[in-house]
């Protein structure tokens, strides 16, 4: 009876990552709030907020200034990097399963682009006819439509592997970052440089309302997903044997293209263009807690919100008081990182 009430050695890795997950995530968000042009120290923070969660429990002993720096910008760009991180790695995680393919991501599948195109439709030509809702339901049916594509370029030319579906992938986000150019190109010359630093990722933009959007989206999928962690593990053995234990493979794959869709798409339309976060915390989290899903899905929602959390820090100080776009510094990260696997491999 005892042995039954053990853990195995994965969950216990899972458990004591997800413990050390949480104390490096609070730590990660305490620091990301405090460093900057203004440094702001810890137990500001942290009163800060107790304060603005119970309005009179905490006495303000910090200058105004300070409050409102902690408040109004910093807590929601964390929470943003918290969100953008997790949604993406968890991304990433799902799309390798049902690809089969360790380099399978939202930007090497073409999402990526197409939220991008569509946010840029919205940010240049169109304009914020819907308000605040107007860019992320953009991105998302950019994100949508480049995933219909994809699909429908694997069934056209019978494509269906997940080796080939990758292909197509690349093929379409070549296209459809063209098309996105050219809106730059004929867009107003006095937003495109906006746009084009929004392309490459940053998340200076975050604001308190805006918040409400990746999370409605990133938690429900999430817990669906993680829910489905058994089909995932299917779906890595091979589409006939995933067949064999009942799995509709063909619908289960578009459900998570889909639902791969609405993540990135809303993520990319408060964040812009991140790349490397979808593609490198899986490979990072296998590594350590194994290849089923049931514990890669938490804890790459975990590793990724710490990742870019610490790229948010390094970008706002390695060139302060210039604030770097966030997706130079997961690139550069993201590169280094898989020369070092292919090192390790061979």
């Amino acid at each position: 009876m005892v042995r039954a009430t053990l853990l195995s050695t994965p969950q216990r890795r899972l458990v004591l990552l997800l413990a050390l997950g949480v104390v490096v995530l609070a730590l990660s968000f305490s620091l990301a709030v405090s460093v900057g042009a203004v440094y702001v120290p810890g137990a500001t923070v942290w009163g800060v907020v107790a304060n603005a969660i119970i309005p009179g429990w905490i006495t303000p002993d910090w200058p105004a200034g300070h409050g409102a720096i902690v408040w109004n910008l910093r807590l929601p760009r964390a929470m943003l990097a918290t969100l953008v991180g997790a949604g993406l790695a968890v991304t990433g995680a799902m799309l390798q399963a049902v690809t089969r393919n360790p380099l399978a991501d939202p930007h090497l599948l073409g999402i990526s682009s197409g939220a991008a195109f569509g946010a840029i439709l919205a940010l240049l030509h169109t304009g914020l006819f819907l308000g605040l809702a107007t860019v992320p339901l953009f991105a998302f049916l950019g994100a949508m439509a480049a995933t219909l594509l994809v699909l429908g370029v694997t069934q056209t030319t019978r494509a269906t592997s997940a080796d080939r579906m990758i292909l197509a992938g690349v093929a379409v986000s070549f296209i459809v970052m063209a098309l996105a150019n050219m809106l730059i190109f004929m867009g107003d010359p006095r937003a495109t440089h906006t746009v084009v630093f929004w392309m490459l990722g940053g998340l200076g933009l975050a604001q308190w309302g805006q918040l409400m959007w990746p999370l409605a989206v990133l938690l429900p999928i999430s817990l669906w997903v993680w829910r489905r962690a058994g089909d995932l593990n299917a779906m890595t053995l091979g589409d006939e044997t995933a067949a064999t234990l009942g799995i509709p493979v063909a619908r289960f794959r578009v459900q998570v293209f889909v639902a791969s869709a609405l993540i990135t798409g809303t993520m990319v339309a408060f964040s812009g263009i991140i790349g490397f976060v979808g593609l490198m915390v899986p490979h990072i989290v296998r590594l350590v807690v194994g290849g089923d899903y049931a514990r890669v899905l938490p804890a790459s929602a975990m590793v990724g919100a710490v990742l870019l959390l610490w790229s948010d820090i390094v970008a706002r100080t390695i060139m302060a008081p210039e604030d770097m776009p966030i997706g130079i510094i997961t690139g550069f990260g993201g590169g280094l990182f898989f020369v070092w696997l292919l090192g390790r491999r061979s």
